[in-house]
């Protein structure tokens, strides 16, 4: 037996799956494009997990409107948003400790106050 939805559910899931998808893209994109490890590492902690997020949240929000509480869902949202920026930072500081070099641009050189 098939469950129907409202339309209004139906169109707010398939917005958060779509933007899910284009986090996702985004992070994607910048992971191939980007030059060296410290900028690649930026794109995809903060966009995949953005993109998990949302596609979390349509799963949450499916769950609910078939009468589960979705707490599965909420908790792998809870555990990825806690440990993709502690991985990143752990990986950031290994690569500092590597001393591998990077081809960002330095910051200008401001005037103290």
């Amino acid at each position: 037996m098939l469950n129907t939805l409202p339309l209004w559910a139906e169109i707010t899931l398939a917005a958060l799956l779509v933007v899910c998808g284009i986090f996702t893209l985004v992070g994607s994109i910048g992971l191939v494009r980007f030059d060296d490890f410290f900028m690649r590492l930026h794109a995809p902690t903060k966009a995949a997990t953005l993109g998990a997020g949302g596609a979390l949240l349509a799963s949450m929000g499916l769950a609910w409107l078939q009468g589960r509480p979705g707490m599965h869902e909420l908790l792998i949202t809870l555990f990825l948003f806690v440990t993709a920026p502690v991985s990143a930072n752990l990986m950031a500081q290994a690569a500092l400790h590597m001393r591998l070099p990077s081809r960002a641009p330095p910051p200008p050189d401001q005037p103290l106050p």
